[in-house]
């Protein structure tokens, strides 16, 4: 017997704050077009650099959108569960892009150390100023969202990671403007490169989990096993699996063994009602399936896992 307290599939976590996305998005794009002009007037390569990621970033942020929006496609006998995996595909491209950014800012950074060129530092100090404003912008409007999904948490990631970014184009500034050493350009190049990868690693661990069907972070699956053994005429629990399907969508199903005589109609429903709301309040997941199988019947079922 199955009960799903849930079939809808509504707007995904990172559907809610479409329109943070695009306000970063604006900004973001406007920044790049800014820094890139400023590299090519001064000469920079770490403003061209930071302008190289703060682009992937903007494409990471194009890609999160188009996610939210296939994502939101109903439901078909083909695709159960619709495309709202679509976004944690999105936060994958996304995380592979950061990787190849960074190996090519790191590349062309160690080319240019034994001859570094002359960099017009009041430009270079003027753009990366800018740069710097507008990334705190984009946190504050993020803040709020990037604990709900995997792409908002990976759009303020790497925000954050160009604020940093445009941070060490304006100590390099500083120093070229101070002490004339234009090797400090290269070298922030190179810090800018370094920031990425382990952003980038990040989101793609959280996304392979995901992909795993890997247990939500913070749930104990033993801890979840305790609750539902405490509800009463609940005798033994087993195949217990919890994945996520997207950013906020957790899913549950267990076979639960029960006492012979709460099988009946009006038992049955309130039994499910009580493991339902268990799971609900405790664990913050809606989509539950349980089987309830009667504990006479448990000498034939083969537990295959937990």
């Amino acid at each position: 017997m199955g009960h799903d307290h849930s079939h809808a599939h509504g707007i995904t976590a990172t559907g809610r704050h479409r329109k943070r996305l695009l306000a970063v998005l604006g900004i973001t794009l406007g920044v790049v077009v800014i820094q890139i002009v400023g590299s090519v007037l001064s000469g920079s390569l770490s403003l061209l650099a930071d302008a190289g990621h703060m682009l992937s970033d903007a494409a990471g942020v194009t890609i999160a959108l188009l996610a939210t929006w296939i994502a939101g496609r109903p439901a078909s006998d083909q695709r159960t569960y619709g495309y709202q995996r679509a976004e944690v595909l999105a936060a994958l491209a996304n995380a592979l892009v950061l990787i190849v950014i960074a190996v090519v800012i790191f590349t062309e950074a160690v080319r240019r150390f034994g001859a570094p060129p002359e960099v017009q530092t009041g430009i270079m100090l003027f753009a990366a100023i800018l740069g710097a404003v507008a990334n705190l912008v984009s946190l504050l409007i993020l803040r709020g969202a990037q604990e709900e999904s995997l792409n908002v948490r990976g759009a303020y990631l790497e925000v954050l990671g160009d604020l940093l970014g445009s941070a060490a184009v304006i100590v390099a500034a500083l120093v070229i403007m101070l002490t004339g050493f234009e090797a400090a350009d290269t070298i922030a190049s190179v810090l800018i490169a370094l920031l990425i990868l382990p952003r980038a690693w990040s989101l793609l661990r959280d996304v392979v989990d995901v992909l795993l069907e890997a247990s939500p972070k913070g749930v104990e699956v033993q801890m979840i096993r305790e609750h539902i053994l405490s509800v009463d005429g609940v005798t033994d629990v087993h195949d217990i699996h919890i994945w996520t399907i997207t950013s906020g969508v957790p899913v549950f199903s267990a076979h639960v063994v029960v006492e012979d005589g709460v099988l009946n109609a009006r038992g049955a429903d309130q039994l499910l009602d009580k493991l339902i709301s268990c799971l609900g309040s405790h664990f913050d997941t809606d989509h539950c399936t349980f089987q309830l199988e009667p504990a006479s019947h448990s000498e034939h079922e083969t537990h295959q896992h937990a």
